[in-house]
């Protein structure tokens, strides 16, 4: 391997040589060492990890795929419904995405672009998979937000904006389906604005939509780039790229359209805000792009400036401060548990999102939750389900590693000497309640197993009776849909059928302060219930929020929280 050097120039590392210079002589075995410490902090300045966040069918999959088409993961694009071609979205693995056309879990893919090493998280639109997707934001460093053009802003498009604030990550807006009818540009721009309350910039420019979209134009090079036909957005297709004062123009797209592009730029250069990149990096500017992820038209584009416009990894909170990317101590946390990706194993995979330093196969870290050493044993990155073996990784990467079910998530692992522990990822009170009950008494085992897996990677939340075991359980869901999933899942992957009995409780409380009050003798309303979950955490659950209240009144020192945390 080749290595730029700031005192030495090219060196080749593997061959064994001596390297004088003024204070003497430092042999290879020293010089190996140093050459580590700088290409671990080159390849982590090659990564972009972002998360993919929009409303259901705004076109969020779509677009993973033809940034994939773009990199060269895949050859031919495929389709989330499935009608243009045979095949599904590579990030929409699992069965029932499949059949229902719709993303239900986030899924971790990887591609090299342009010297660039990208891993994407694409997540579910849905709102009932949204504590997937709030959980997958905490290992982005920046988010792109996918906004259908017919639409503008919607109701998840909110809830996932505002987990980006939180975290003050880059967000970039990507205006999908302009091959359709689309509202007004300056609107759609409006719209984000109130609705979001984060300025705009509108880096490139669409001429017409629907049928009679054009293509973009660049503010920055004042170029106009048109699109030829890219064989319903499986392949890549050719492009044509014209200066906005060259005559040529008018012919290619018409007088009219020239005129209307002439009065739009006028009008953009007087109103919209100025390109700030600091902004950006805080989060408060958000550029924004044209295009159709379907047909490709400004797909690669959007790629190229989004790669111009963000950072390697950034430093990571954690109690005892924040870390730093670039040091030499390897760290990682978990933010997602898979189980049964493999078929034919039924494994856990445990996604960690590397935060520092060089992650090498079977290396032994630290893990601060379980107080002892492991070994990393099966490091695996991802295209959905197809996974390879790994043998180095870096800061910004997501590598899965077997889960022998030691994991959970917002787990710690590192090789600090200095030991700690990054922020909990928060868990989000379940909307939803049932009782599960299982129909074949023999399959108990099976379906023990299958609810504590499902359990184990965020889905669902499992909750016993105060005082019971797993004989009966109630599991809380954020959204109705994931109902579904659990049973369809229970099903295909641990052959178990169960009969779901709905509960008419819609708020939960964790009990913040359980050594100082005794749960067993709290004072409830006729609505309350006590409950505990797998860490046997005592909860509480209610039908209404005026019972929250009584309970409070009714007992001096006790404390409720809407969250918990992992």
């Amino acid at each position: 391997m080749k290595i730029q050097t700031k005192w030495f120039g090219e060196i080749d590392t593997t061959e064994d040589k001596i390297i004088t210079f003024e204070k003497g002589i430092i042999g290879f075995e020293d010089f190996k060492k140093f050459t580590i410490v700088v290409d671990a902090e080159k390849e982590s300045e090659k990564r972009r990890t972002f998360a993919i966040i929009s409303h259901p069918d705004a076109g969020k999959t779509t677009l993973t795929e033809k940034f994939l088409l773009y990199g060269g993961a895949i050859n031919l694009a495929g389709s989330v419904k499935g009608k243009a071609t045979a095949r599904h979205a590579v990030s929409d693995w699992m069965e029932i995405e499949k059949q229902r056309g719709i993303s239900v879990t986030s899924s971790v893919l990887q591609f090299n672009y342009d010297g660039y090493c990208i891993n994407i998280l694409d997540t579910p639109g849905h709102q009932d998979f949204s504590e997937d997707t709030y959980r997958t934001l905490m290992a982005a460093d920046s988010a792109v937000m996918v906004i259908d053009a017919s639409k503008g802003v919607e109701a998840q498009t909110r809830k996932l904006f505002k987990v980006c604030v939180m975290r003050h990550i880059p967000i970039f807006t990507f205006i999908n389906k302009m091959d359709r009818d689309a509202n007004d540009t300056f609107e759609l721009l409006d719209d984000i604005e109130n609705e979001l309350g984060i300025a705009t910039y509108p880096v490139n420019w669409p001429i017409g939509s629907g049928k009679e979209f054009k293509g973009v134009y660049d503010r920055h090079t004042r170029k106009v780039m048109t699109f030829a036909d890219t064989l319903k957005g499986t392949k890549e297709g050719s492009e044509k790229i014209i200066d906005i004062d060259d005559p040529a123009l008018i012919d290619e797209i018409g007088e009219e359209k020239k005129s209307i592009l002439d009065d739009e730029i006028e009008l953009l250069d007087g109103a919209s805000a100025e390109f700030d990149m600091e902004l950006v990096t805080k989060g408060e500017l958000s550029p924004v792009f044209f295009g159709s992820a379907l047909t490709n038209f400004g797909v690669e584009t959007f790629l190229q400036h989004f790669l111009k416009m963000t950072y390697a990894p950034m430093a990571r909170k954690s109690d005892i401060g924040m870390i730093d990317p670039f040091q030499e101590d390897f760290s990682a946390f978990v933010f997602k548990i898979q189980a049964n990706m493999n078929k034919n194993h039924l494994d856990r995979i445990a996604f960690r999102s590397i935060c520092s330093g060089k992650f090498t196969a079977g290396m032994e870290v630290f893990h601060v939750q379980g107080n002892k050493q492991i070994k990393l044993s099966q490091p695996q990155q991802m295209m959905a389900d197809e996974r390879k073996m790994v043998e180095e990784a870096y800061a910004g990467d997501i590598i899965g590693i077997f889960d022998p079910g030691i994991f959970s998530i917002g787990d710690t692992l590192t090789t600090a000497k200095d030991k700690f522990q990054f922020e909990g990822i928060p868990t989000f009170a379940p909307e939803h309640f049932a009782r599960v009950r299982l129909i074949d008494s023999m399959k108990r085992k099976q379906f023990v197993k299958g609810v504590t897996q499902i359990a184990q990677e965020g889905a669902i939340q499992i909750f016993q009776e105060y005082k019971g075991g797993m004989e009966e359980i109630i599991v809380g869901v954020v959204g109705v849909l994931q109902f579904d999933v659990l049973r369809f899942r229970l099903e295909n992957e641990y052959n178990v059928e169960i009969r779901l009995e709905n509960l008419p409780y819609e708020h939960i409380r964790w009990v913040e302060n359980p050594q100082e009050v005794d749960v067993a003798r709290i004072q409830g309303t006729s609505d309350m219930k006590r409950i505990k979950d797998l860490k046997d955490n005592p909860l509480l659950l209610f039908i209404n929020s005026w019972s929250v209240g009584m309970v409070l009144e009714r007992n001096p020192g006790l404390k409720l929280s809407e969250f918990g945390n992992n």
